[in-house]
């Protein structure tokens, strides 16, 4: 007999010092990801996206799948606590519609902060359980960055967690939580488990995976499966969260209680001898520009700069002016960023028309966190609807939808620069995000990104190297500098860090 398991997914990251609050509307308003999608719709809306619903979608093709609804907002603010009741009652009332169940599978995130609860999937999972009970199997899938309590544990089932950060491998984690869910199917009784939080915090910006010692982390973890241990994985943790449980933690499920253990404290002691190992390699703004327009003189490539703190993948606004400021400050030429959050300027570009020249103030909507406008003149040499096929290996399948935009070339004594400017927040993590509005990235001498690790997927394989610069922003990346009032006692700030009281 078939099994019947209702499906569905709820995901936000929730930056604590972003100015911005999320509300309902940010859930049904389509950007990297599509908007709010209820029932059967999700099963033509995410066929063949590298997401992890459509990967479990594709992977359990012998079970009847009931669709409930999947949603998720760009990073920012706290979630409103009238937009997550209104979403997890559509999920629950969905599932009390369902009838007889098996099993549920959620794609959460794991960084869900709301008005009233520091860990906004633990609360799903609570609300989930007040309906189907304690001993409904309920597999969740993660992203790489979540900041995971106790709670949110022990009502979980199983979980899989994303394995790569650019994150490449979201549908296959859903197809891991498909495999998960069926050996506890089949097994028939609950898995032995294991859940350790480590005692020290890892600057986002020394996270990804193409680099040691995250590659070398998470290329241990098929190494600690075995026939007792069915699945280990961990989250790194989202550091920009005020909350207590902020920072990595590993989860093991298996047949033998003392082999999952094993296998916890093995990845715990692998993340402790890495902790000296773990770099921040943001330097200050103004630096990064003049060794890129140093190393670019001489360069085949475009030497890339990333704005980690003004990722809006992070809950940066998107508007933050520093690293353009410096840009222009230190007559850079030959370079194009991408993109700046300003409706406003995109507007005025899109009724001005291509080819006219216009009087701007470009960003600088929160000068408190990331600097005041520019003000200049620029030609506009481009205009877009925003909406576009995305084409690199993590967006690649989607389409992006990021309002009117508009790309404007800066009229400056001494700077050679293009803008694209959006309508909507994303960050850039795809050469879509240029080449949609006509720059060839490839031949560009500087490519400035607004975001934190994502981009290297699709620009590392072009760049003749990457700067990270530290400029103003919403989403804090230097460990030691972040205002943490809530954390856990003991957890050290950053890797050798000091530690918390």
């Amino acid at each position: 007999m078939r099994r019947r398991i209702a499906i569905g997914g709820f995901q936000h990251e929730t930056n604590t010092f972003s100015p911005l609050p999320t509300v309902w509307q940010d859930f049904q308003t389509p950007g990297a990801w599509p908007g709010q999608t209820n029932g059967a719709a999700i099963f033509g809306v995410f066929a063949g996206a590298n997401i992890p619903i459509a990967g479990f979608i594709e992977a359990a093709t012998d079970c009847d799948l009931v669709p409930l609804l999947w949603t998720a907002a760009e990073p920012a603010g706290y979630v409103a606590q009238a937009a997550f009741d209104r979403i997890v009652t559509e999920m629950i009332d969905g599932i009390t519609k369902a009838g007889p169940l098996d099993a549920i599978y959620l794609d959460l995130h794991g960084a869900m902060v709301t008005e009233d609860h520091e860990d906004g999937e633990a609360d799903v999972l609570r609300r989930i359980r007040a309906v189907v009970g304690p001993d409904l199997p309920i597999a969740v899938s993660l992203d790489l960055h979540g900041n995971i309590s106790r709670d949110f544990f022990e009502r979980a089932s199983c979980v899989t967690i994303y394995r790569t950060y650019p994150h490449l491998d979201m549908a296959e984690t859903g197809a891991r939580a498909w495999q998960l869910l069926s050996t506890l199917l089949e097994r028939g009784k609950p898995f032995a488990r294991a859940w350790r939080q480590l005692d020290y915090l890892i600057p986002l910006t020394a996270q990804s995976t193409m680099h040691e010692p995250c590659g070398s982390l998470y290329a241990m973890l098929p190494r600690l499966e075995s026939n007792e241990v069915a699945s280990v994985d961990f989250v790194i943790g989202f550091p920009p969260a005020d909350i207590r449980d902020v920072g990595a933690s590993v989860f093991a499920y298996g047949t033998e209680q003392e082999s999952v253990d094993e296998a916890t404290e093995a990845m715990i002691r692998a993340l402790h001898d890495a902790e000296g190992d773990f770099v921040d390699p943001m330097t200050d703004a103004r630096e990064a520009v003049r060794e890129a327009i140093r190393l670019s003189a001489g360069a085949n490539k475009p030497v890339v700069i990333a704005d980690p703190q003004d990722n809006p993948g992070a809950g940066g606004v998107g508007d933050s002016t520093g690293l353009l400021r410096a840009l222009l400050d230190e007559g850079a030429r030959g370079a194009a960023l991408s993109m700046l959050w300003d409706a406003q300027t995109a507007d005025a570009a899109h009724a001005a028309g291509e080819g006219a020249e216009i009087q701007v103030s470009l960003g600088g909507f929160h000068p408190q966190t990331g600097g005041a406008p520019i003000e200049t003149r620029a030609v506009v040499e481009s205009i877009s609807d925003g909406i576009f096929p995305f084409t690199g290996p993590m967006y690649g399948g989607s389409t992006a939808n990021t309002g009117p935009s508009a790309c404007l070339r800066l009229l400056h004594d001494r700077a050679d620069i293009r803008v694209i400017v959006g309508s909507a927040r994303c960050q850039n993590a795809d050469q879509a995000m240029f080449t949609a509005f006509g720059i060839v990235p490839e031949a560009q001498k500087i490519l400035a990104i607004k975001s934190a690790v994502h981009f290297l997927g699709d620009y590392a394989p072009i760049a003749e190297t990457v700067l990270f610069a530290k400029a103003p922003g919403s989403n804090p990346c230097s460990i030691k500098e972040i205002a943490y009032t809530r954390l856990r006692p003991g957890v050290r700030l950053g890797p050798m860090g000091l530690t918390s009281r």
